[in-house]
């Protein structure tokens, strides 16, 4: 069978590792929009002996059944892309679940993986480990140099347990693990409810519903010049695979298209793409949050990979996506 390989440093030594397509791989979380996009660019590429398992199935948070299932089933390779996930409020509302949850999921499978031999662990962590008033771009090593963004702190401390976690498995047992920071994420598999998605989601349904009831405007909050990056889950998922194969080391590698674009323009741009021809009016008396966040992704440039879809492109697609499966968001 056809194989790639990867290539490990440690302690000076090179070691090869091989990944063939008859491998075992379990992707937690792959239900979610990371999860399913990963599965997809895996089977792509050629792989097809996934072990996969839904939250009734196998509940993260427990401890004996993960490390029962990893007993059982010994997969070669884990992408972990399970967390507990929501907007600000939901972080807002729920801090002990969103902390005590995460850093459940994370310990019981980094932990289980590396009893078991799993070969390989990729471990998907966030930008929000950031601190909040990062220069920009933002680079790895800013990673604990101030003060997090207090309303997703819970979340972000969770997600650097388990970037640190990943680490010290690494220099103590030797464990290959290895840990990504993608940037803002859109696509197919987004989160279109209008109290709990994302900015750009959020606007892509709401310009579609102005668009049906006749709305002659949408407003959206801030004056519209905050800048944001934003990358399609599947050059995500094509980053995640090539980091698989080709890079083996403690540091965390951000995942970034390395452009950003203001509010302003993204939201005129899923206007012209969901064909809505109201008026966009800008609430100049709300608050504008970060004024800038973008990534610094010269380390996965310089490792040979760089995000492929055009962003309008992908606007296109996602809204294609949504319009094919909008009945699961009438009611949210």
């Amino acid at each position: 069978m056809p194989s790639v390989m990867s290539y490990a440093s440690e302690k000076g030594l090179r070691h090869l590792t091989i990944m063939n397509r008859d491998a075992k791989i379990y992707v937690a979380g792959h239900r979610g929009m990371v999860g399913a996009a990963i599965v997809r660019r895996l089977k792509k590429a050629g792989f097809h002996n996934f072990v996969l398992r839904t939250h009734s199935e196998l509940d993260l948070t427990n401890q004996s059944a993960v490390n029962d299932f990893f007993e059982a089933e010994k997969p070669d390779f884990v992408f972990l892309a399970a967390a507990r996930v929501g907007g600000i409020h939901a972080n807002d509302t729920y801090p002990a679940d969103f902390i005590r949850d995460n850093l459940q999921i994370q310990t019981n499978i980094i932990d289980a993986a590396y009893r078991q031999g799993v070969k390989k662990l990729l471990f998907l962590g966030s930008t929000c480990i950031y601190p909040k008033m990062s220069p920009q771009p933002i680079k790895e090593e800013y990673l604990l140099t101030g003060p997090l963004e207090k309303t997703n702190e819970w979340y972000a401390i969770a997600k650097i347990a388990g970037l640190k976690m990943c680490a010290a498995y690494r220099r103590q047992y030797g464990f290959d693990a290895i840990s990504v920071m993608p940037t803002n994420l859109y696509g197919p598999g987004d989160n279109f409810g209008l109290e709990n998605s994302h900015v750009l989601p959020a606007l892509m349904r709401r310009f579609h519903d102005a668009k049906l009831n006749g709305d002659d405007q949408v407003t959206v909050w801030g004056t519209g010049t905050p800048k944001r990056e934003f990358l399609h889950v599947d050059d995500l998922a094509d980053a995640v695979l090539f980091l698989m194969e080709n890079y083996s080391a403690e540091e965390a590698v951000n995942i970034g298209v390395g452009e950003d674009i203001s509010i302003k323009d993204m939201a005129n741009m899923v206007k012209d793409v969901v064909g809505y021809e109201g008026e966009l009016v800008f609430d100049t008396n709300k608050p504008d949050g970060t004024p800038r966040k973008l990534l610094d992704v010269s380390k996965i440039h310089d490792l040979g990979w760089t995000a492929r879809i055009d962003f309008r492109d992908g606007l296109q697609g996602t809204f294609q996506w949504f319009l094919e499966h909008q009945q699961d968001f009438r009611d949210v």
